[in-house]
């Protein structure tokens, strides 16, 4: 499956961002999909994720009750929506899938198969 993010930018801290993961290739309701970010200087980290029904969600600390993960299956796209942000969550984030239809949480990056380019967001304080 390739995956391509977009929705990056700049934005002023308290302020909303939504990204997109479009996905091709294999039936991507087969695939338990993730988010992940990387800060300069730091290793990349898990942010949220969702099973491939859409019916389970898993969200690391720092973003529960601020992010939201989400899917359309018929659009092929798994979607970050951020709101409150600040200036520690910028970061490149990236997109990624690994073929699941189980309801496991993975959260760690060596578990998944493919992964997208990236999108850089920031945030001003």
């Amino acid at each position: 499956v390739q995956l391509q993010a977009s929705g990056g930018g700049l934005v002023q801290a308290g302020g909303s961002l939504r990204l997109s993961c479009a996905a091709s290739g294999r039936p991507f309701s087969s695939y338990f999909m993730g988010w992940f970010r990387q800060a300069p200087g730091k290793e990349r980290e898990f942010v949220a994720a969702i099973s491939s029904s859409g019916g389970r969600t898993y969200y690391s600390d720092s973003v529960k009750g601020r992010f939201t993960i989400s899917r359309d299956n018929a659009k092929n796209t798994v979607y970050l929506q951020m709101t409150s942000l600040k200036p520690e969550d910028t970061a490149v984030y990236y997109c990624a899938a690994k073929y699941s239809y189980g309801t496991y949480p993975y959260t760690r990056e060596r578990e998944y198969d493919f992964w997208g380019q990236g999108t850089q967001v920031t945030v001003s304080s």
